[in-house]
């Protein structure tokens, strides 16, 4: 359990994939622009994860080392194909929404770095909590992304109008609007990862 508990609050603060390593920032400026958006790609991104750090974990010993990053790709876009295929079936107006990034999703340095850097050296349990958490962080991160640029860009949270009389600031529904929103949540994220590790910055 406390294995679980390192590897998830990793994924969330200390390693967060959008807010420390700065990676998935593409998806996080391109289709966080509402709530639904945000968790619809954080979901699919976190299945992807959790499948594909599990096979890989699963099959390492057996992947030449000359070949590892093909045979990672091919097992990431099988579980890819399958989130698409789920989404076009089940939920046509997200698969709409989200277009591209989707299957986007299979060069995702997110992905494909927890395939190399961990699934690829640990065992399968571990890759299954560092899924979870890796999942997890992005999702989180892409959900208060999109909270604040829905919120603010269009006065509504997951269509629902807030506060009647507060006028919208178009310029939080384009990217200058994520990038100003990803921006100032970059620098509290870093400043809350030095004070929960003890570093400070001189």
């Amino acid at each position: 359990m406390r294995k679980f508990i390192k590897e998830f609050t990793k994924g969330i603060i200390k390693e967060n994939p959008i807010f420390v390593l700065a990676l998935g920032l593409c998806p996080a400026l391109a289709v966080s622009v509402s709530v639904i958006n945000g968790l619809g790609m954080g979901l699919a991104a976190t299945f992807v994860l959790l499948g594909s750090n599990i096979i890989i974990a699963l099959i390492k010993n057996m992947i030449p080392v000359r070949i590892r990053i093909p045979c990672f790709i091919v097992v990431i876009a099988t579980f890819v194909t399958i989130t698409e295929l789920v989404m076009k079936a089940y939920s046509p107006a997200l698969d709409r929404a989200l277009g591209i990034y989707v299957p986007l999703i299979v060069v995702n340095c997110i992905v494909l770095g927890r395939a190399e850097a961990f699934a690829s050296k640990n065992s399968v349990l571990d890759s299954l909590y560092d899924g979870i958490g890796m999942g997890a962080g992005f999702t989180l991160a892409l959900v208060l992304i999109s909270a604040i640029r829905e919120f603010l860009g269009a006065g509504t949270i997951l269509g629902f109008t807030l506060i009647k009389s507060f006028e919208p600031a178009l310029m939080f529904g384009m990217p200058s609007g994520a990038l100003l929103v990803i921006g100032v949540l970059l620098g509290f994220f870093n400043v809350l990862k030095d004070r929960l590790t003890g570093v400070s910055k001189e």
